[in-house]
């Protein structure tokens, strides 16, 4: 039986694996899978494939890793797949000469309900900011970085208890059924697909990339502002501070807090060791530490590092 639609797939990470599941069981054609090059990691410098290459592999599809997009002998092989549509999921920018090649064009999901949160970090900014409510949003690609028209999207509402990790995983289930239907609808109108133009507007939060810079804990903030920062920056790159104490620093990285709303005359950043708690105070309450990795050390609970660590007075955090 003949299938519906030729479909070169391009993606890297984890977040990607599931779209590209979704479409190698559907009545779709994969026609080629690309994927970021090999990359040595580790104290061994052993080679490390992607994600996405080891499902393709396991799965006998075609796997091309070019260098460089923008060369012949990759247009050279897009036009040998000679896809109808090319998907993109969490993959590198694309010249126009490939994105516009298929016949119906070339389409990304974003995780993110575009146009806000349009960047490199869309899950991350979400939880930081304290939204209540994200999605994942299909659009065709065109010049400029996720700003072309919205296909199709679809809600996903925050809890306050989600982490970078477990809203990832939310997105990642819902992302790929939306692929599966922006294919089918795709399948269905051609290239009299509904699309809808976004609102370029500089007031929509946006989702730059995670810097040492922005991903610093600032005391001064509000509790709901740290344990939102905390929690969207968990697993990774994971919120960091510096433990001052005795005129030395140590760099601490942060896995879990809570928070309490109480009144206080401490300066923001000051610590409250009670009962074996690891507070720390901000403007309109405290934060209590409750998973932790400090410089050198393994990651461990609070009770583990209060254990072997003995904080002085003057230990604060800045």
């Amino acid at each position: 039986m003949k299938k519906a639609l030729k479909v070169c797939f391009m993606g890297t990470p984890e977040f990607a694996v599931s779209s590209l599941a979704k479409i190698n069981s559907s009545e779709h054609e994969i026609v080629g899978v690309v994927t970021a090059i090999d990359k040595q990691a580790g104290r061994g410098r052993k080679i490390n494939q992607s994600e996405v290459k080891k499902y393709a592999i396991e799965n006998g599809l075609p796997v091309y890793q070019p260098s460089n997009l923008k060369s012949d002998e990759f247009l050279e092989q897009i036009k040998k797949m000679n896809p109808d549509v090319i998907v993109v999921v969490a993959f590198r920018m694309l010249p126009k000469v490939i994105w516009n090649y298929p016949k119906f064009g070339t389409f990304n999901l974003h995780a993110s309900l575009l146009p806000k949160y349009r960047g490199a970090a869309p899950i991350h900014w979400a939880i930081i900011n304290g939204e209540k409510e994200t999605g994942v949003t299909t659009f065709f690609i065109d010049e400029e970085i996720d700003t072309g028209k919205i296909i199709l999207n679809k809600k996903q509402p925050i809890s306050e208890e989600d982490k970078l990790g477990s809203l990832y995983k939310k997105l990642m289930v819902i992302g790929s059924d939306l692929v599966i239907e922006t294919l089918n609808l795709i399948n269905k109108h051609g290239k009299h697909l509904n699309v809808k133009s976004q609102e370029i507007n500089e007031d929509v939060p946006s989702a730059p990339k995670l810097t040492r810079e922005n991903t610093k804990i600032n005391w001064n903030n509000s509790a709901k502002e740290i344990y939102n920062f905390v929690r969207g920056l968990n697993p990774f790159p994971l919120a960091w501070t510096q433990l001052s104490e005795k005129g030395e620093q140590i760099q601490i990285k942060i896995y879990g807090a809570t928070y309490q709303i109480t009144e206080h005359n401490k300066r923001p950043g000051e610590i409250d060791l009670e009962k074996k708690r690891l507070g720390v105070y901000v403007n309109n309450g405290i934060i209590y530490i409750e998973e932790l990795k400090a410089e050198g050390k393994r990651k461990m609970n609070i009770a583990d590092f209060l254990n072997g660590y003995q904080l002085s007075n003057d230990a604060v955090f800045v």
